[in-house]
């Protein structure tokens, strides 16, 4: 049984794309995957199938419903926010503990729980999702995007998370929009800093 945590250098970088694409992948190869959202701020419950849970359930071949939702996203905000504010907005607190226990590994073959966010935004007062991949124990796996500036932000991600002592599994380069270079120079260049 292998658990990984999705996270990213900060939002909207592809975190869901790559969940996504690893869930299908996994399960075309005869696994059984299970894939949490366990968070998520701006959702709107009109637009579930648009949701990242609900890609993230139709990746796995199930119809997004309010049940299926739940299921894996039980923490759901509507302020597109930090969680921490999205929950204050709604007079809500995040249970670290609990969410911690929500990712819990069970019968799988492949656990992929996807982050919120970047790796330092704030869960509640004292926690961000960095402290919440430390308690799960989980190595992570760090979306990126190929955006100007990518570079700084991938290599301070990492070295916040190696400083207290995450497991970096793989950095993803996730292809933006705008790319001021082709991926693969911004690829050669993180290598040169990170290692393979």
């Amino acid at each position: 049984m292998a658990t990984w945590f999705v996270t990213a250098t900060g939002t909207d970088i592809g975190k869901t794309v790559v969940t996504t694409t690893l869930c299908r992948a996994l399960s075309q190869q005869g696994l059984l995957v299970r894939a949490l959202k366990p968070l998520i701020s701006g959702y709107a419950s009109e637009d579930m199938a648009d949701s990242d849970s609900g890609q993230i359930l139709a990746s796995l071949g199930e119809a997004p419903s309010d049940s299926a939702i739940a299921s894996i996203t039980p923490w759901r905000f509507t302020a597109p926010l930090s969680p921490d504010m999205a929950a204050a907005r709604e007079g809500r607190e995040i249970d670290f503990d609990a969410l911690v226990d929500f990712c819990a590994s069970g019968e799988e073959d492949v656990l992929l729980i996807e982050g919120v966010g970047g790796a330092m935004v704030p869960l509640t007062d004292r926690e961000t999702v960095l402290d919440w991949m430390l308690a799960v124990g989980a190595p992570a796996l760090v979306v990126a995007g190929s955006y100007l500036g990518t570079i700084s932000h991938t290599l301070t991600t990492v070295a916040a998370m190696r400083t207290r002592g995450a497991v970096v599994a793989a950095v993803v380069i996730s292809e933006s929009v705008e790319s001021p270079v082709p991926v693969e120079e911004t690829v050669e260049t993180l290598q040169r800093f990170l290692g393979t």
